[in-house]
């Protein structure tokens, strides 16, 4: 059931904006009803800003109506297996869950999974605002 995680990442990497670095890259987003939600890096002019592809991939899916993550796949073109970036990272675990499955992919499919309690163990909690 993940392949169509991984395709939708995909799918959304080889829309991405990337004229700076040529690194692209695809998030997908599951939720716990089904739905994904994918996106792309963007750069713009004032690199290093723009946003990363895990970013869209939330916007869309706040923009879709939130829910619950069960699911975040990850693909870069020139690079298997990338991890989001730390800010990247603490933004999926906002939404997701400690046990939300984040997978790590190459050119073919998943060839590794984690849970976000597994990646940021010590990630920022927004109950410590209150």
């Amino acid at each position: 059931m993940s392949h169509d995680l991984f395709e939708a990442a995909t799918a959304a990497m080889a829309k991405c904006y990337a004229p700076y670095s040529k690194f692209p890259v695809g998030a997908a987003i599951r939720t716990e009803d089904g739905r994904i939600y994918s996106g792309a890096n963007i750069e713009v002019a004032s690199f290093p800003e723009g946003w990363c592809a895990e970013t869209t991939a939330l916007g869309h899916y706040i923009m879709g109506g939130g829910g619950r993550i069960t699911e975040i796949a990850v693909v870069a073109e020139k690079m298997a297996r990338i991890t989001p970036c730390g800010g990247c990272r603490q933004r999926l675990a906002e939404f997701a869950g400690p046990d939300a499955k984040l997978h790590l992919c190459d050119e073919t499919g998943i060839v590794e999974t984690w849970t976000m309690g597994e990646i940021l163990p010590l990630g920022f909690a927004g109950d410590t605002l209150k």
